[in-house]
Parts: structure tokens; C-alpha cells; sequence
């Protein structure tokens, strides 16, 4: 009996092993990317991680604990002209497996008082970014006949949120990017997906923290602390989900049910 259950453990860590996999996090300094990036290094894969300034030390220093790898790679993803260039230059630098687009500017602000210029810098790191990061690796992982790329969406990639209008439409269009590579992609044996998230503390400021009416509508009966969406993250990214593309995986107690 023992030795079918230590086969069935076998198989199980295989299936969600990321061991020989390298795993591109970007905005990975804090937050839901660095509870991602380290919990990406604890599943076996080497990490880079991602900072538009060079401050990913933390991040850096909890992965090392845990006996991971990982290293820098510094870019401003509002350089958008720039940043084909800096992708080729790392991935001519290192093979990626793992693309999790988390990197994210949010503006909340009434429709009629945005301003066109800030409209553009959350469409241009939410989704310009995303797009170009996808499709420089995509073309990589197309070419290797495999890779996962993982796009962080938000509750408001389904629902119109209050004050959030650019950065509603860009985790709308990211979902719907995540469907068209889907599509195209999956004949090469990649896989795109997407982890939309709830109300997580992440040290953010948001009125919902503060309000217990929020707070009760949330199923679980709690918001979701970094370290909640580690899992999703780590399935998408491993062989267990290897049949699973173009999908929006809901991680947030229960909201969206509601």
C-alpha cells in the first residue's frame, strides 16, 4: 500500500512541478506579483523577475529562503516604444516558459475628469505591455511547440466597476486578448489563460477595505490575503492544466457568485 502511495505522490508533485521551467512575473516587487514570483520558485521554476525600478530585493531575498532561483530584469513598461527591443534583449538571454502579465497602473477617477493622457498610461501598461510581452514570447513558445502565459485580469475584466473606466476597458480587452491567443496558439501546444482576482490586500489603499458592507458580500467572509492566489497561478502554469486554454479562472471567495 505505502508504495502506491508514494507513486500516486510521485505523480502528483510531477504533474504540478515546475522544475527546468523559467517563469516571467512582471511587476513581481510587491503585492500579488511577489506572492506569485515566490510561490512560482517554490514549485521549482526559476524566476525573473520584473520592476520598473531596481527594487526587486524583497522579492528576491524570499525566494532565496526558500531555496529558490531567480533574477532581475528591469524595464518601464509606460516605455512602450522601447520595450520590444528590452524583451528581445532578455529573451535572447534566457528561455521563458511562464509569462504571468501582473503588471498594473490604476487610476480612480470619474469618466468626465480623466484626461486623455492618463487614460493612455493605463491602457499602455495594462494592456500595450501585455501585448507585446505576449507576443515576443508567444513567438518563442510557439516555435518550442510549448509555454503558458498566464494574464492577471481583475473582477472589473467582467464587471464595470465605479470610477474605474480606463482601467475597466483594459482588463476587459486583456480577457478578450486572452481568448484570441487561446485560439491561436493552442494547435502549437501553448496555452493562455487568465486569473481574475477580487478584493485582495496587497497594500493598496481601497475604500472596500474599510467597509464592512464590502466585506460582507464576499462569500468566504474575508478578503483574500496575497498568498490566496499562489495556487491558481502555480496550477495554470504547470502540465496539470496542460488542456485547460482561454479560460478566465475567478479567484475571489465568492464575489462574482454573488
Amino acid at each position: 500500500m505505502s508504495g502506491a502511495m508514494d507513486a500516486s505522490q510521485a505523480w502528483l508533485a510531477e504533474m504540478f512541478s515546475l522544475s527546468g521551467k523559467v517563469a516571467l512575473v512582471t511587476g513581481s516587487r510587491a503585492g500579488l506579483g511577489r506572492a506569485m514570483a515566490a510561490g512560482l520558485a517554490r514549485a521549482g521554476a526559476e524566476v525573473v523577475l520584473h520592476g520598473h525600478h531596481d527594487d526587486l530585493g524583497e522579492t528576491e531575498a524570499e525566494i532565496a529562503r526558500a531555496g529558490g532561483r531567480s533574477r532581475r530584469w528591469v524595464a518601464d513598461l509606460l516605455e512602450v516604444g522601447a520595450l520590444g527591443a528590452r524583451i528581445d534583449d532578455l529573451l535572447a538571454q534566457t528561455r521563458v516558459d511562464i509569462l504571468v502579465n501582473n503588471a498594473a497602473t490604476f487610476i480612480r477617477e470619474p469618466a468626465l475628469e480623466l484626461t486623455f493622457e492618463r487614460w493612455r498610461e493605463v491602457q499602455t501598461v495594462n494592456l500595450d505591455a501585455a501585448w507585446l510581452l505576449c507576443q515576443r514570447t508567444g513567438a518563442l513558445m510557439v516555435e518550442r511547440g510549448a509555454g503558458k502565459v498566464i494574464n492577471v485580469g481583475s473582477m472589473v475584466s467582467l464587471q464595470g466597476g465605479v470610477n474605474r473606466s480606463a482601467y475597466t476597458a483594459a482588463k476587459h480587452a486583456l480577457v478578450g486578448l486572452t481568448k484570441a491567443l487561446s485560439n491561436e496558439w493552442a494547435p502549437s501546444g501553448v496555452q493562455v489563460n487568465a486569473v481574475l482576482p477580487g478584493y485582495f490586500r496587497t497594500g493598496r489603499d481601497s475604500p472596500a477595505f474599510t467597509d464592512p458592507v464590502t466585506q460582507a458580500r464576499v462569500p468566504s467572509g474575508r478578503f483574500g490575503e496575497p498568498q490566496d492566489i499562489v495556487g491558481s497561478v502555480v496550477f495554470l502554469a504547470s502540465r496539470a492544466a496542460d488542456y485547460i486554454t482561454g479560460h478566465q479562472l475567478i479567484v475571489d471567495g465568492g464575489w462574482y457568485a454573488r
